[in-house]
């Protein structure tokens, strides 16, 4: 399959930060769907098929800009081994369509910190090259895991999500490793305790886990 770039169109960025947009192509008589999360210092597209479902790409990173282009430094991109794309300039395209929703408390890059288990917290070193990410964005969540170091893709998933009186919901839309599990509706509890968030439930697996992530500041 064709895999396509961003639409590249000649309009400014500077009110599109802090957003979720989808567009669509058509490749082989299959519909893709691109969907963008960006706020106002990464970027991170994802392309995928709804039905049936199926994972085509994602990548991602942070982002400068020049003059009224985007220059994205992808920390992640799990077609690297076909493309070699480490970093590509877009411009935003008037055939994105904004999607996303209400502002929630919950937005932002979070990075996995550890777990809570019998014997208490067991933390993990967020620096590490070696990560693992959760971009929450008004109503849209995408995890990936990455080094940043050797540049590996270890997997993805993502889809819409609710929260709301400390009930974290989520509904899957795309998953790198196991097309199957697309429309599974996970629910978590949540709290936030200063710059941690707790999340607790069960996964895709239907184990029970009790997961920290922590916000990410660069």
């Amino acid at each position: 399959m064709k895999i396509h770039l961003f639409a590249i169109l000649f309009f400014s960025i500077f009110s599109i930060h802090g957003q979720v947009y989808t567009f669509q192509t058509k490749e082989n008589e299959k519909t893709i769907t691109h969907r963008i999360l960006i706020d106002n210092s990464y970027l991170v597209e994802t392309q995928f098929l709804s039905n049936p479902a199926q994972f085509i790409l994602t990548r991602g990173g942070f982002y400068s800009k020049e003059g009224k282009e985007i220059l994205v430094n992808f920390e992640f991109n799990s077609n690297f081994e076909k493309d070699g794309l480490k970093k590509l300039k877009i411009n935003w395209s008037k055939d994105w369509e904004k999607v996303s929703k209400k502002s929630k408390d919950l937005n932002g890059k979070w990075l996995m910190a550890g777990r809570v288990t019998v014997q208490g917290e067991r933390r993990r070193d967020t620096s590490r090259p070696r990560k693992t990410m959760k971009f929450l964005l008004d109503g849209y969540f995408q995890w990936t895991a990455f080094n940043t170091e050797t540049f590996q893709f270890f997997g993805s998933g993502g889809g819409s999500y609710t929260s709301e009186n400390g009930k974290y919901t989520e509904h899957i839309q795309y998953f790198s490793r196991d097309n199957s599990r697309v429309g599974a509706v996970l629910p978590f509890n949540y709290s936030l305790k200063g710059s941690d968030w707790h999340h607790q439930g069960y996964s895709s697996k239907g184990d029970p886990m009790h997961e920290i992530w922590s916000m990410r500041v660069q």
